[in-house]
């Protein structure tokens, strides 16, 4: 007639959701309707990630393809929710689509070259054991989240260049759309540097316990050089650099394209 019963962990649940809640406060009181319309986004972007992208790759679909069609939906949705339907806007969806991809191809050519897959990141046994009993691809998985990773960076790039050249446009209209595609391209210079930093420090934060235990162990330059996690970060923080260095130059011929043609700047409406 006794129940026994032992702490499994600290209750955390409730402060989780307050500090979400003070997260949502403080971007909606700084944003406004753009912060409303951000939240919104960032809800919708999870909630195709675990209502759409799991179970897609659960069924046996390629975690590489659902990676790209999630980044494309949730891109053209988050787009229309923060700016609506624009010539700007299209011009940041094709142009943080095309830089994901960029970055997904290179980090499979990375991999390819590099004879790292999938089957060498922390927890394979357990993904191995998952994979027999479900039709999950897990050797697509790693590139999947590379995919996914670089889209938040990405499609800040997108936007700002786009936002750029619409900006510029309203300024002077008779600029014309080489001039515009030139003052895209040297405003997007000035954000590689930091985009790329942000994205390998991002990287290296998460690796962080990783490096400490490699530094304390002395290791060699070979052991490093050779090494599977040292070679995921380092393939992850070029793949996601890399998207948003091309990101630079397409958005901005796209947008300048879009944008510098005579003619009404709205597709159908804008919030």
């Amino acid at each position: 007639g006794e129940l026994l019963a032992s702490v499994y962990s600290v209750n955390r649940g409730p402060m989780v959701w307050l500090m979400a809640a003070v997260f949502v406060a403080i971007v909606v009181a700084v944003g406004g309707r753009k912060g409303i319309s951000s939240i919104l986004s960032l809800v919708f972007t999870m909630l195709c990630i675990f209502f759409i992208f799991l179970p897609m790759i659960y069924k046996g679909i390629s975690p590489i393809l659902a990676a790209v069609l999630v980044v494309a939906f949730t891109t053209v949705v988050t787009m229309c929710m923060v700016d609506g339907i624009t010539k700007k806007s299209v011009a940041a969806m094709l142009g943080t689509i095309i830089g994901v991809v960029f970055s997904g191809a290179f980090a499979l050519i990375f991999g390819q070259v590099t004879s790292i897959t999938g089957y060498n990141v922390s927890d394979i046994e357990n993904l191995v054991y998952v994979g027999e009993m479900t039709d999950i691809k897990i050797g697509e998985l790693l590139f999947a989240g590379i995919l996914i990773a670089s889209l938040g960076a990405v499609m800040d790039v997108g936007m700002s260049i786009a936002s750029t050249i619409q900006e510029i446009y309203e300024t002077d209209k008779t600029l014309s759309m080489k001039q515009l595609f030139l003052s895209g391209i040297n405003v997007g210079r000035d954000m590689m540097g930091t985009m790329t930093n942000t994205l390998i420090f991002a990287y290296v934060g998460g690796a962080m316990t990783t490096l400490v235990l490699n530094y304390a162990y002395d290791l060699s330059y070979l052991q490093l050089a050779n090494s599977y996690v040292i070679g995921i970060e380092i393939m992850q923080g070029l793949s996601g650099s890399l998207g948003v260095v091309l990101t630079v130059p397409v958005t901005a011929f796209i947008a300048a394209f879009l944008i510098g043609r005579k003619g009404k700047n709205e597709l159908t409406c804008e919030k």
